[in-house]
């Protein structure tokens, strides 16, 4: 089974063509970052993949269920194989980091309480975030927050991780660092994962394969070296400015 697999992907806004007809898979286990500059579809895409937002044509494939038209008990029964990371961490503020992790656990399990604490602080120990579990979301960095969306995101151990900017705003050491941690937590856990982004040096250490999206449709995949080696004058352009 291919955990994601969309044919023929359309979506609009009023006269916007946001996405035009996008074929697209993740493999078991493979990172797969979705490159593209600001406006090109790329966060509509991964509300497409999470079932958040409805395509006009097409079919979205995740975890072997078409998402198209699927009834809402079964859609969110399918979520819950899918963790999330927010462009802004979307952590709860008036919940420590310890409750944000658990959050999903609460909601989603029947764990006891002390079952729900003990993973949350296995699950920011993976992101190196154990020491700072009892502070509030304002209390840490951007950074920082980043790595708790990314554990609370791991919560229900799911099969695929979707993630959208996840170096967005970052310092080039934090960055990488984030950037490495995702490279880490694929090979631990086997998940695929589906990355947006804009920054192309991050992509380049954490990606099996990129997709660079221009005016909606796939203008080019493959590898870093791949999309190197394009004549397009787009692919080259966008290259050369690092994303920007």
């Amino acid at each position: 089974m291919t955990p994601i697999q969309v044919r023929g992907l359309k979506k609009s806004f009023g006269e916007q063509r946001v996405l035009d007809g996008i074929d697209l898979e993740a493999r078991e286990g493979e990172t797969l970052a979705v490159l593209g500059r600001s406006g090109t579809g790329k966060s509509v895409l991964l509300k497409l993949l999470v079932g958040l937002k409805a395509p006009d044509a097409g079919s979205v494939e995740v975890a072997g269920r078409n998402l198209v038209g699927l009834p809402v008990r079964e859609l969110n029964e399918t979520r819950k194989r899918i963790g999330f990371l927010f462009q802004q961490g979307a952590l709860y503020d008036s919940l420590t980091v310890e409750e944000n992790v658990e959050f999903p656990l609460k909601r989603h399990t029947d764990k006891r309480e002390s079952e729900r604490r003990e993973r949350a602080r296995e699950l920011l120990a993976s992101v190196g975030m154990e020491a700072d579990m009892k502070k509030l979301p304002s209390e840490i960095s951007g950074g920082m927050q980043k790595r708790v969306g990314l554990a609370r995101a791991l919560a229900l151990d799911p099969e695929i991780v979707l993630l959208d900017e996840p170096t967005a705003g970052l310092d080039p050491i934090t960055a990488r660092e984030i950037g490495q941690l995702i490279v880490d937590l694929e090979k631990q856990r086997n998940m695929t994962a589906v990355v947006v982004t804009h920054d192309v040096r991050g992509a380049r250490m954490f990606a099996d394969r990129l997709v660079l999206l221009h005016e909606g449709k796939i203008l080019a995949e493959g590898s870093y070296e791949d999309l190197e080696r394009s004549e397009n004058a787009v692919v080259k352009q966008f290259l050369a400015d690092g994303g920007g």
